[in-house]
C-alpha cells in the first residue's frame, strides 16, 4: 500500500515538472513572438504598446495609440522656441511605459527648453526653501 502512494507522488511530481517545462516553454515562444513584430514595428518606424506597462487611468476613453497598439512618431511645436520636432515612439514607450506618464499628455517642449525649464523650477524651489528657513530662524537679541 505504501510504495503504491510513493510511485503516486513520483508521478504527480513528473507531471507538475512537464507542465511546468510546457509553460516555460510557452513564455519563451510568446517572448520570441513578441521580438519578432517589435522588429517588424521597429522597421516601420513604429512600437507595439505594453498596455500591461501603462500608468492606470481613471478614463472611460482609451488614448488612439492604445487602440491602435503602436506609438507613432508625433511632429510638435515647442511651446517655448517654436521650433518644430518629432516625438519619437520610443521616447513615447520610455515616457508612458517606464516613467508611467500619464496616457493623456503629449510633448509640448523641446529637449533643450525642457533642461532649461526643469533648471528654473529648481533655482525657484531653492529660493522659497530659503526663504522658508530664514522665516524660521528666531530672531537675534
Amino acid at each position: 500500500m505504501k510504495r503504491s502512494k510513493q510511485t503516486r507522488e513520483v508521478i504527480d511530481g513528473k507531471r507538475r515538472k512537464a507542465e511546468e517545462w510546457r509553460r516555460l516553454q510557452a513564455q519563451n515562444a510568446a517572448e520570441k513572438q513578441r521580438l519578432r513584430e517589435y522588429r517588424v514595428a521597429l522597421a516601420r518606424d513604429q512600437v507595439p504598446v505594453d498596455t500591461t506597462r501603462l500608468a492606470p487611468s481613471n478614463s472611460y476613453s482609451i488614448p488612439g495609440f492604445v487602440e491602435r497598439g503602436t506609438y507613432r512618431p508625433e511632429p510638435f511645436v515647442c511651446k517655448d522656441c517654436g521650433v518644430a520636432e518629432v516625438w519619437t515612439p520610443l521616447q513615447q514607450k520610455w515616457w508612458y511605459e517606464t516613467a508611467k506618464g500619464d496616457v493623456f499628455t503629449n510633448a509640448v517642449r523641446c529637449r533643450a527648453c525642457r533642461s532649461r525649464e526643469r533648471a528654473r523650477k529648481s533655482a525657484a524651489r531653492r529660493v522659497h526653501l530659503e526663504g522658508l528657513a530664514r522665516k524660521k530662524k528666531p530672531p537675534a537679541s
